[in-house]
C-alpha cells in the first residue's frame, strides 16, 4: 500500500468510520475493468452509502492527491469508469428512487438507481424514463447521466441531459451543490460564497467564448463529444443541471437527480424491414422520420447468426428475409391506429424498392425477442459465431440521421482500407452508428494500425458534420481525437471549464480535458498459452481467450430476465458476478496484480460463490461458461494439495451411493440420526439439509426390469447416478412414457458422466470416468440417447467432448437428448399423454436451460395443452454440490428467494415439476414439510400413474 494510500485510508476511518473502503488485487481486480477496451488498476474502491460519505472521500483524496472516479454499472465503453486511484461504486448502495412525484411528473433518484428499477417503480404510475439505453437492465441514472445516454427510442426521447431537472454535486473540494435550469445553488449555507465565485467564473468563461460555443457545439442531436457549453449561453437560461450531464464525472461527481417523467404510450406497433445491407437500410431513414416513429434501430446479419448459435433457432423470430434490418416503432394512444399507420408505412417502404421484406410484428413474444438481439448487440458483436472477435474505440460516432447512408458507404470504405471488418448495429434514426471493429489491441504493430485508423475515422465523421461520440462519451477511447473535431480554442474552454471545478484534475484524470493516449492502458495484451485439461474448443487462445470471452456488458449484473447470475443477485456484489469473476480470471492470465496463478486465493475466493450453473454460457452474450472456468481453476488449484472435505464427500458421490445401495436400509437409519449429522460435518456438508435416502439395488434392478421392451429399442435410457442412487422410479416413469411415445427404449446402468467430479475440479478422475463411459456408449450404435437427469445429459452434451477432445467423445454428445428434448423430437406424430394438470409450476434445471436451446420443460408442456406453466425463472439455489456444502447454505437458500420459493409459497395445490434432482432436492427442502413433492416430468406424463393436481 503506497503512503498516499494509507493515508487515505486513514483518514477516512475517522471521516467517515462507516463507509466500506476495499483495496488489494481481489477486491479492486474488477473495478480495472469497464465495458471498453482499457484496463486501469484502482488503488481503492469505495461504497458510499450517503451523500455525507461522498463528501468525505473527496476531502480525503484531496488531502492526499489521490484521483477519483464514479461509477454506476461500469458499463462504460470508452473507458469512462476506470481510474488510477479511488473507484466510487454508487450502484452498490446509493441506489434508493427517493420520491416520485406524479403530478410534477418528475422523480428524485441516487446515482446508483438502475433505470429498469426506476421504470419499475414509475410505471406503477404510467409514467417513464424517456431513455433507454440497451443495458436499462443494469445501467445506472449516474452513469447515463455522466455520459449523456440516449438509446433506442432516441429519435423522438432525445438524449439524458433533455431529461434531467436537477444534479445533486459533491466538487472536488466535497463542497455539495445543486446544479438546476437557472445555476448552482449551495446545499450548505456556508458553503454559498463558494459555489457564488464557481457560478461567476463559469458565467465569465461563457461570456469570452459565445461565438466559439454557438458555432460549435449543439449541431446536431447526438453531439455528445467534449462539454456541452452550449446549455450555458444565455438565450438557454444558463442550465447548469444540463450543462454537466455529459462530463463523465470530470468536473463533479453527481449523488442524485430530480428527473422528468413522461407517460407510457399504451399502444405500440414494431415493424420489421429487411435489406441487402445497412446502407440501404440507411437510405431508408429519412422517409420513416416522417412518420414520426419512438425507435429506429438497425443491426446487420452477423449479429442474428451469433445470437442463434448461441441460444437456438428459435431464439431470433420473426425478422423477414434480408443480411440487415431495421426495427420501427411507432406509438400512440390507441392500438388500431397505431396499427393502421404501420400497415401505411410499410406500403409507402415498399414503393421505396431498397426492402428485401417487411411485416409487421403483431406477436408480443416475437417483439420481445427481436429487441433482445437488438439490445444483445455489443456482446453478440464481441465474439462472433465464426470466433472472431471484435472491440470498441470507433463504436459511436454519429451524423445527422439524412446523412447516415452515405457516411456508412465512406466508412465501410475506410475499414477495407485499412483490411478492417466491422459489425454494425446502432440508432439509426438518429444518425448515431455502434460498430464494433476486428483491431489487434495485443501487439505494437495492431495498436499503431488501429491508431491511425481511429484518426482517419474522425477526420471522415468531422467532414460529414458528424461528432466523434452519440451517446457512449469520449472517454479514454476517443480524448484524443477531440482536436481533430474541435477549435483549438474551443479545447482550452473545455479546459477552462474543467478547471473551474477541479483545478487540480483529480476528478476522472485522463478523460475529455488532458486525455490519455487512446491507445494507453489497454488491456489487451500478448500472452502465453496455458496447458489445460478442458480443450476450449471455441476460443483461439485457449483459456486465456475463454477468459477473454468478457468485455463488460454486464448483463450478468440484471435482476431479472434469464438465470444468470444467481450469486450477484443474491449478494450485489460486483465479484461475485460472472463479469467480475471473469474479470480475476483475466488478472490472473496477465499476471501482474494477481501473481500466483492457478494458486491464487484471490481468484479462488471470487469464484467460491459461483454456482456452477452454467446459465452465463447462454445467458451471457459473448458466451462465458463460468461453470467450466471454475472447473479448470479448481483442478490446478488443488493439484498435489488437501481438497476442501466436500469434494472428497460430494464430488465422489456417484462412487459412495453406488456402495450405499447394497444396504440402502441401515445407511439410511444410520444417516438420519446424530452419526449422520457428525459425518455431514466431517465431509464438509452442511447440517441444515437432510441427506436424501439411498435406494437399494434391489429397486433400481426391478425398475429396469420392468423397463426392458419387449420390441427392438430405438434408443437407449442412459440411467445417471443420481436416478440409479435415490429415485430409480423416474427410471421406470421415463421408459414408459417413451413406450407411450413410440419412442421404446432399453436401459443402460453402470455408466457415469463425470460431473460430480467436473464441479469439484477433478478433472483427471472425470477424464478417466468420462473415457470408460464414451467406449461403453461409441460401439456403432447410432441410437438416441436419453437421459432423465439434465445436468448429467448436459455433461454428456457438452463436458464430455470438451474435456475428452475426441472423435468418440463428440459422436456420443451428438447424440444424447433430455428427456423433454426426445419428447420434443423423436415423439411419434400424434402422441397424446395422459390428462395433465391445467397449471404446473415449473422448475427447470439450469443446466437444460443452458445447454439444450429449443427444447425445454416449459416449451412441451404448453404444447402438451398445459394452459399455464408457472415456470421459477432462476437456479434453485442447490445447483448439485453448491447448496450442501456447509459455508454456502445461506447463499442457497438466498438464490432459492430470488425466484423458487415465491412460486412454492403461492402454490395452492398446483404440481411442482422439477427434472433436475438438485432441484427437486431444493424443493423438499423449502416446501417438504406441507407436503409438497417435486414431480420429474415424467412422472407427470406417466400413463401409469395417478393424476396429480387438476384436470381439465
Amino acid at each position: 500500500m503506497s503512503d498516499a494510500l494509507a493515508r487515505l485510508t486513514a483518514r477516512l476511518a475517522e471521516t467517515a468510520p462507516g463507509l466500506r473502503v476495499e483495496t488489494g488485487p481481489g477486491p479492486t481486480g474488477p473495478y480495472a475493468y469497464d465495458a471498453s477496451n482499457y484496463r486501469v488498476p484502482p488503488q481503492a474502491v469505495a461504497f458510499p452509502r450517503s451523500t455525507g460519505d461522498v463528501v468525505a472521500v473527496l476531502r480525503a483524496c484531496k488531502e492526499t492527491g489521490v484521483p477519483v472516479t464514479a461509477r454506476g454499472g461500469g458499463t462504460s465503453m470508452a473507458g469512462n469508469a476506470v481510474g488510477p486511484g479511488v473507484v466510487l461504486d454508487f450502484s452498490r448502495y446509493m441506489n434508493r428512487i427517493l420520491h416520485i412525484d406524479e403530478a410534477a411528473g418528475t422523480a428524485r433518484v441516487e446515482a446508483g438507481v438502475v433505470l429498469d428499477a426506476l421504470r419499475s417503480a414509475t410505471a406503477l404510475h404510467g409514467l417513464t424514463f424517456g431513455p433507454d439505453p440497451s443495458s436499462h437492465s443494469r445501467c445506472t441514472l449516474g452513469g447515463m447521466i455522466g455520459n449523456d445516454a440516449c438509446g433506442n427510442r432516441s429519435v423522438r426521447d432525445g438524449r439524458t441531459s433533455s431529461h434531467i431537472e436537477a444534479l445533486e454535486i459533491v466538487t472536488a473540494d466535497g463542497v455539495r451543490a445543486v446544479a438546476d435550469r437557472t445555476g448552482l445553488h449551495p446545499v450548505d449555507p456556508r458553503d454559498a460564497d463558494h459555489v457564488a465565485r464557481l457560478e461567476a467564473d463559469v458565467r465569465r468563461l461563457i461570456s469570452d467564448n459565445l461565438s466559439q460555443i454557438r458555432t460549435e457545439l449543439g449541431r446536431i442531436p447526438r453531439q455528445v463529444s467534449g462539454y456541452q457549453l452550449h446549455h450555458l449561453l444565455p438565450e438557454n437560461g444558463f442550465d447548469m443541471a444540463r450543462a454537466l450531464v455529459g462530463t463523465e464525472g470530470s468536473c463533479a461527481v453527481v449523488t442524485a437527480a430530480t428527473v422528468r417523467l413522461m407517460a407510457t404510450a399504451p399502444a405500440v406497433a414494431l415493424l420489421a424491414l429487411g435489406y441487402d445491407d445497412v446502407v440501404d437500410a440507411a437510405e431508408d431513414v429519412t422517409e420513416i422520420l416522417r412518420w414520426s416513429p419512438s425507435a429506429v434501430e438497425g443491426m446487420d446479419e452477423a449479429i442474428v447468426a451469433t445470437m442463434r448459435a448461441r441460444r437456438g433457432p428459435d431464439s431470433v423470430t420473426g425478422l423477414p428475409e434480408g443480411r440487415a434490418w431495421l426495427y420501427v416503432e411507432l406509438d400512440g394512444d390507441d392500438q388500431t391506429t397505431v396499427t393502421a399507420r404501420a400497415a401505411e408505412l410499410l406500403d409507402a417502404l415498399k414503393a421505396q424498392g431498397r426492402m428485401t421484406g417487411g411485416r409487421v410484428v403483431d406477436s408480443a413474444a416475437e417483439r420481445r425477442s427481436l429487441w433482445r438481439v437488438r439490445e444483445d448487440g455489443a456482446g453478440l458483436a464481441a465474439r462472433l459465431v465464426d470466433g472472431r472477435e471484435s472491440w470498441p474505440g470507433w463504436e459511436d460516432s454519429a451524423v445527422a440521421p439524412e446523412d447516415l447512408a452515405d457516411y456508412l458507404r465512406d466508412f465501410r470504405k475506410l475499414l477495407a482500407a485499412h483490411e478492417l471488418t466491422g459489425v454494425m448495429y446502432g440508432h439509426f434514426g438518429a444518425g448515431c452508428v455502434h460498430v464494433r471493429i476486428n483491431f489487434d489491441l495485443a501487439t505494437d504493430e495492431g495498436r499503431a494500425a488501429a491508431r491511425r485508423f481511429l484518426h482517419e475515422a474522425a477526420t471522415l465523421v468531422v467532414a460529414r458534420g458528424g461528432t466523434l461520440s452519440g451517446e457512449h462519451g469520449d472517454g479514454r477511447a476517443r480524448g484524443e481525437l477531440l482536436e481533430v473535431m474541435y477549435s483549438h480554442r474551443m479545447i482550452r474552454t473545455f479546459a477552462a471549464f474543467k478547471e473551474v471545478f477541479d483545478p487540480e484534475g483529480l476528478l476522472n484524470p485522463g478523460v475529455i480535458v488532458a486525455p490519455a493516449p487512446l491507445d494507453a492502458d489497454l488491456a489487451l495484451h500478448q500472452i502465453q498459452p496455458l496447458a489445460t485439461e478442458f480443450a476450449f474448443p471455441h476460443d483461439e487462445d485457449g483459456f486465456a481467450g475463454a477468459a477473454r470471452r468478457c468485455v463488460g456488458v454486464g448483463r450478468c449484473r440484471s435482476d431479472a430476465g434469464g438465470v444468470m447470475c444467481p450469486s450477484y443477485r443474491a449478494t450485489g456484489e460486483e465479484n461475485d458476478s460472472t463479469r467480475g469473476r471473469a474479470r480475476m480470471l483475466q488478472e490472473m492470465v496477465r499476471g501482474e496484480t494477481v501473481k500466483d496463478g492457478w494458486r491464487s486465493t484471490e481468484v479462488k475466493d471470487a469464484l467460491d460463490l459461483c454456482l456452477s450453473c452454467k446459465a452465463c454460457s447462454s445467458d451471457c452474450p459473448v458466451g462465458v461458461d463460468m461453470a467450466t472456468y471454475k472447473a479448470e481453476f479448481l483442478h490446478h488449484h488443488y493439484k498435489g494439495r488437501l481438497r476442501p472435505r466436500s469434494h472428497y464427500s460430494l464430488g465422489w458421490l456417484p462412487l459412495t451411493s453406488a456402495l450405499a445401495g447394497f444396504a440402502a436400509r441401515p445407511v439410511n437409519a444410520l444417516l438420519r440420526g446424530p452419526v449422520g449429522r457428525l459425518l455431514a460435518r466431517l465431509g464438509g456438508v452442511t447440517t441444515k439439509r437432510r441427506i436424501p435416502a439411498f435406494a437399494s439395488r434391489r429397486t433400481l434392478r426391478e425398475v429396469l426390469r420392468a423397463a426392458k421392451p419387449e420390441e427392438p429399442a430405438k434408443a437407449l435410457l442412459f440411467v445417471d447416478s443420481f436416478t440409479r442412487a435415490f429415485r430409480p422410479h423416474v427410471a421406470g416413469a421415463v421408459s414408459r412414457v417413451l413406450a407411450d411415445a413410440g419412442i421404446r427404449s432399453t436401459a443402460e446402468d453402470g455408466l457415469c458422466c463425470g460431473l460430480t467430479w467436473v464441479s469439484t475440479g477433478q478433472l483427471s478422475v472425470a477424464r478417466r470416468i468420462m473415457a470408460r463411459t464414451v467406449a461403453h456408449l461409441d460401439n456403432g450404435d447410432e441410437r438416441p440417447i436419453i437421459v432423465a437427469e439434465p445436468s448429467c445429459a448436459a455433461a454428456l452434451k457438452r463436458d464430455v467432448p470438451e474435456l475428452l477432445d475426441t472423435d468418440a467423445a463428440r459422436r456420443v454428445a451428438d447424440r444424447v437428448h433430455t428427456f423433454a428434448g426426445a419428447l420434443t423430437e423423436l415423439a411419434e406424430p400424434g402422441w397424446n399423454p395422459p390428462p395433465l394438470p391445467e397449471t404446473v409450476v415449473l422448475q427447470t434445471h439450469c443446466h437444460e436451460y443452458a445447454t439444450f436451446k429449443g427444447r425445454r420443460p416449459a416449451d412441451l408442456l404448453r404444447r402438451l395443452g398445459v394452459r399455464k406453466v408457472d415456470e421459477a425463472e432462476g437456479c434453485c439455489g442447490l445447483a448439485g454440490n453448491f447448496g450442501f456444502e456447509e459455508q454456502h447454505y445461506d447463499t442457497s437458500m438466498a438464490v432459492a428467494d430470488l425466484a423458487l420459493k415465491p412460486r412454492l409459497d403461492e402454490l395452492d395445490g398446483r404440481a411442482v415439476v422439477a427434472d433436475g434432482f438438485s432441484c427437486a432436492t431444493q424443493i423438499d427442502h423449502l416446501a417438504g414439510d406441507q407436503g409438497v413433492r417435486a414431480l420429474h416430468l415424467a412422472e407427470l406424463l406417466d400413463p401409469a400413474a395417478d393424476r396429480p393436481g387438476e384436470t381439465p
